[in-house]
């Protein structure tokens, strides 16, 4: 089994993916700045504070790690509409030269649909509603991934469509080519059911699947 640490591990789709590693037998670092506060007990977890956007936190959390887990997430405010918004790039400038660094070359990265190449697959009636309530996120996230694509490592890009909470449900939709691309809706535990999966298949290297019904 795999040491996974799981960056924004202490709620949304990072906390479903805590669990859903757990599960599978990973040994888990919840890495967030709430970690001290999770409500979830287990022998394999490891709760780590700190900010994902400072490189000493960083590194004290991947400390002996496999992978790397990037779920991270901006609370909704009137900030996320006006921003700026610079957590998703920022983070990942500090992680990249980390896990190169320290070896490890497997890197998981939670988007979003809308991200990246995938704006373009956004339909004409979505755009100007995307683009004024996810705008300034979404840029971010595209800033992101092009510092994960021009990295070394060994990485997934997911994105995913609308979140629920609803409970995991299989069969979910894996849309991989850019053809399929389209929104939709996805709960946050099949998006954590997918990160669990992905982590030790190979043929997910290079991939950014969009996760969508």
């Amino acid at each position: 089994m795999s040491r996974v640490v799981v960056m924004g591990g202490s709620r949304g789709i990072g906390l479903e993916t805590v669990k859903a590693l757990l599960e599978r037998g990973h040994h888990v670092i919840a890495f967030s700045r709430g970690a001290n506060s999770l409500q979830l007990d287990h022998p394999k977890l490891t709760r780590v504070s700190g900010d994902a956007k400072n490189a000493d936190d960083t590194r004290a959390a991947l400390k002996d790690a496999d992978v790397v887990v990037q779920a991270l997430g901006v609370p909704v405010s009137l900030k996320l509409f006006t921003g700026p918004i610079d957590l998703f790039s920022s983070a990942t400038r500090t992680l990249v030269p980390v896990m190169e660094d320290m070896n490890i070359n497997r890197l998981i990265a939670v988007t979003g649909f809308g991200a990246g190449d995938s704006k373009d697959a956004i339909s004409c009636v979505q755009k100007v509603p995307f683009n004024i309530f996810f705008g300034q996120a979404y840029r971010d996230k595209s800033a992101q991934e092009a510092l994960i694509k021009n990295s070394t490592l060994d990485w997934t890009i997911v994105r995913p469509g609308v979140l629920t909470n609803q409970r995991l449900k299989r069969p979910y939709r894996v849309r991989t080519q850019p053809l399929e691309w389209r929104n939709g809706i996805i709960s946050r535990a099949a998006v954590a059911d997918y990160i669990a999966s992905a982590i030790d298949d190979p043929a997910t290297i290079g991939a950014q699947p969009v996760l969508a019904n």
